[in-house]
């Protein structure tokens, strides 16, 4: 059975209002998740892979520090970095920033994906699931079928 154009469109703004629902939880939630996690042995080891020399370990630096808050007052903060060291221990590179913005995105990536995932996987059951109750509502024809 050839679908209908209408049956195309109603489907293609199914797929289309999915993935801006299902995009609008997941991608803020990875998002967030990523700024939260970006401090934790997971991030700094699998980014160090990506960003550290042949033959050198990721590793965590944390050093005392001061923010600013809302009012303009100092506040006493942490600041986290990536160092790559090699095996004598020695700094082969200091990575302050990269790294977070490198796991926030590799995160956000993934739950991109996975949002595409589930559009397409969903689409078709939730069309399937839309015309099956708006079939029962269409007006009879008062003409019976030959």
């Amino acid at each position: 059975m050839k679908p209908s154009a209408p049956a195309a469109v109603s489907g293609c703004l199914l797929s289309i209002i999915l993935f801006f629902v299902l995009g609008g939880c997941l991608l803020p939630a990875a998002f967030f998740t990523g700024s939260v996690t970006s401090t934790t042995s997971l991030a700094i080891q699998t980014t160090g892979k990506l960003l550290c020399p042949r033959g050198s370990l990721p590793t965590t630096h944390t050093y005392p520090t001061t923010t600013t808050d809302e009012f303009g007052n100092s506040q006493p903060s942490t600041a986290y970095e990536l160092h790559c060291v090699d095996s004598t221990g020695q700094l082969v590179k200091a990575d302050p920033i990269v790294y977070g913005f490198l796991w926030i995105g590799m995160l956000t990536g993934a739950a991109l994906l996975l949002v595409i995932l589930l559009t397409a996987l969903l689409s078709a059951p939730a069309g399937v699931l839309i015309g099956r109750l708006f079939a029962n509502r269409a007006p009879q024809s008062a003409i019976p079928p030959v």
